[in-house]
């Protein structure tokens, strides 16, 4: 067994700083999207936080990928698109749905990655999984019945199937599972060629082939790239520092020090602090449905995650 690294900073302190980091996500996006459109927000998001880490990434990353296959360039290439999609859809999400429903339902990316292993890294699921994903399945049925049907006189009011599927919130979280099943593709390439590309290299590249695709979907959809405020471009700039830059390179540091399984689940956090946050300063409180569809789905994913902790030991 390998002994745990020392450092002088507390493992702790810093992973807490990453959830914080992370949870403000959401409220720079609606921020933001006063002015610009999701897809340019994406973009931003993705092409400020490649310049963030080029100086200091770019010099190994390029001999990294020098040294890679043509099929390892590709499955990075491939990589990146799905990371261009997550962000796009994701961020999209916010436009139709709550803070609470969108990043609770983006956050089961876990699950997503649990059920695609064994089809792209010929791992086995366990039952602990599958449990999981039963009772996050359920969780996510009750945030669409919370924003589908109210209690009125004691009795229950639902929209019509038409209406539901036609609706705005409906669309929003199914943006949100999109995003999540995007998200579950960068990670299981992650998985594939981790091995033989460093991570500090990967997510350079990986953020930077988003931020391309990304600046071209902008370009193909006619959306404006300059012309806003001062305050907006203050929006993309402490969305790409702050949740992307200081928040998830938090998360790659308390790895070093931390079992992986800890740090996973402690990324569950992200939603508590997103939501807490909306309330703030969006005035967007949870409703019931929410509150309880959120916690199922938080518990569906800690099972799973739980277990495929186990199984890879």
């Amino acid at each position: 067994m390998n002994s745990p690294q020392r450092t002088t900073a507390p493992p702790m302190a810093v992973l807490l700083i990453g959830i914080l980091a992370v949870s403000t996500a959401s409220i720079f996006i609606r921020f933001a999207q006063k002015e610009a459109s999701s897809l340019v927000i994406a973009a931003y998001r993705m092409t400020l936080a490649g310049l963030i880490l080029a100086p200091v990434a770019l010099p190994g990353a390029v001999r990294s990928m020098q040294a890679l296959k043509p099929g390892q360039r590709r499955l990075i290439l491939l990589s990146g698109l799905f990371l261009a999609f997550h962000f796009g859809a994701w961020i999209t999400s916010l436009e139709y749905t709550s803070v609470a429903s969108s990043v609770v339902l983006v956050t089961t990316t876990p699950l997503w990655v649990a059920i695609l292993s064994p089809l792209v890294l010929k791992e086995r699921i366990r039952r602990e999984t599958w449990l999981g994903l039963l009772i996050a399945m359920a969780g996510g049925v009750l945030v669409g019945f919370q924003e589908s049907c109210t209690l009125e006189a004691g009795k229950l009011a639902c929209l019509s199937l038409h209406d539901l599927l036609g609706g705005q919130a409906m669309l929003g979280n199914a943006l949100a599972l999109f995003g999540a099943f995007m998200a579950a593709g960068y990670m299981l390439i992650g998985r594939q060629v981790r091995p033989v590309l460093s991570l500090f290299s990967y997510t350079f590249w990986v953020y930077s082939i988003s931020a391309v695709f990304l600046l071209l979907f902008v370009a193909i959809s006619g959306e404006k790239l300059t012309g806003f405020s001062g305050m907006t471009y203050l929006w993309f700039s402490l969305l790409a520092i702050i949740p992307q830059v200081i928040g998830h390179s938090s998360f790659n540091w308390a790895l070093k020090y931390l079992p992986a399984a800890f740090v996973s689940l402690a990324l569950l956090g992200e939603p508590v602090g997103t939501t807490i946050l909306a309330v703030i300063f969006l005035k967007e409180a949870p409703g019931t449905g929410e509150l309880v569809g959120g916690a199922l789905i938080l518990a569906g994913i800690f099972l799973a995650s739980r277990s495929g902790g186990e199984n890879n030991r």
